[in-house]
């Protein structure tokens, strides 16, 4: 059974950079997409990124992209979001969460306005908060 965990996070200054990691146990992701969420103080839950495991496609919303970088480490069976240049309003605690994607469906779609994810598998959470 696939299981996510998540490491990294913590406390940054605005500028700077975080990498958040999210490694999976119990099956390959070969035929996932993983998406990257956070949900900050008083706000709804929003994704932020996707990527399409088999050819590393990624899909980046509004908020933050050209800051944020997905990558994936195939061997490793891992997926590191590199945050840079931080914002006060990026502090939020993040997820990521492991979708079967059909063979039509890329990193956009996984990533596409109004899904639940509900039949996703979660990571456990990790805090990102930054501050001065």
């Amino acid at each position: 059974q696939l299981k996510l965990v998540q490491s990294g996070g913590g406390l940054v200054h605005p500028g700077g950079s975080l990498t958040l990691s999210c490694a999976a146990s119990g099956s390959t992701l070969e035929y996932y997409g993983i998406g990257w969420f956070r949900q900050g103080p008083g706000k709804e839950r929003e994704v932020i990124s996707c990527i399409r495991m088999s050819d590393g496609s990624a899909y980046y919303t509004d908020s933050v992209i050209l800051r944020f970088t997905v990558s994936r480490d195939s061997a490793k069976n891992t997926v590191h979001l590199q945050m840079n240049r931080l914002l006060d309003e990026d502090t939020a605690e993040y997820y990521c969460a492991a979708e079967y994607l059909p063979r039509d469906v890329n990193a956009a779609g996984m990533c596409a306005a109004g899904r639940t994810y509900a039949g996703a598998i979660w990571g456990q959470g990790t805090q990102v908060t930054v501050s001065s």
